[in-house]
């Protein structure tokens, strides 16, 4: 049995991977969705000091609480950067660092920094809108994301990650979600770790959250590692 702890994207919660647990569950495995504060089922807790530290605070305290080990951690779009920070500061406990469809961060980046711009904020001046969802998402899908999708502070997206820059004792796999029919934000980091080495790369026929439109074809890369 493996456990599976997920960083789920912006403006997401764990309620977004809700397809993908029974398919890792009847496999046999565990699988952690916890929610960054601000959002989910902890949007009450929204403030403008929320950022990148507190989301990664957020899914270290879950790994503690559960004595979780020998991880498997996901990171899914801006969940790359909390999966990263995640991972530095508990090295020893993961056993594979996944990203999907994932920013990729080094030392001292923010994710504005990766995008090379900052996303649109509305007027008060510290909360973020969501990006739309893929084009492709089903409209039963479409009902049940857009009440739960909610906007997030800008902090999280501007805050630099600081890493103690240690190469990962651990293997790690990037998943480029290849079906995208305007701009692609992951091509670059798809184009640095498909012929790398040191990493496992896996290019999937899907859009850019495949845990809602894919999450069968996702939990097939998935299930080996375990």
């Amino acid at each position: 049995m493996a456990s599976f702890l997920i960083c789920h994207g912006a403006w997401s919660a764990g309620w977004a991977w809700k397809k993908l647990r029974p398919i890792l569950r009847d496999a046999g495995h565990e699988i952690f969705t916890p929610s960054y504060t601000g959002l989910g089922e902890r949007a009450h807790l929204v403030h403008p000091m929320i950022d990148l530290d507190t989301h990664i605070q957020d899914v270290l305290g879950v790994i503690e609480c559960e004595d979780l080990r020998e991880l498997i951690l996901v990171g899914h779009s801006y969940g790359g950067m909390v999966a990263t920070g995640v991972a530095d500061r508990v090295p020893g406990r993961i056993r594979h660092l996944v990203y999907v469809d994932a920013f990729v961060p080094g030392d001292g980046q923010s994710l504005n920094d990766l995008t090379g711009r900052e996303p649109a904020a509305p007027l008060d001046g510290w909360l973020v809108p969501s990006n739309p969802p893929p084009p492709d998402t089903a409209s039963a899908d479409l009902a049940w994301i857009g009440p739960r999708r909610r906007q997030q502070p800008a902090r999280c997206f501007s805050q630099k990650l600081r890493l103690s820059g240690e190469a990962p004792p651990f293997p790690r796999s990037y998943i480029h979600c290849t079906r995208k029919p305007g701009g692609d934000s992951f091509a670059r980091f798809a184009e640095r770790f498909r012929d790398d080495p040191a990493w496992r790369f896996h290019a999937l026929d899907a859009s850019h959250s495949p845990n809602i439109t894919a999450p069968d074809a996702l939990a097939a890369l998935l299930l080996p590692l375990a």
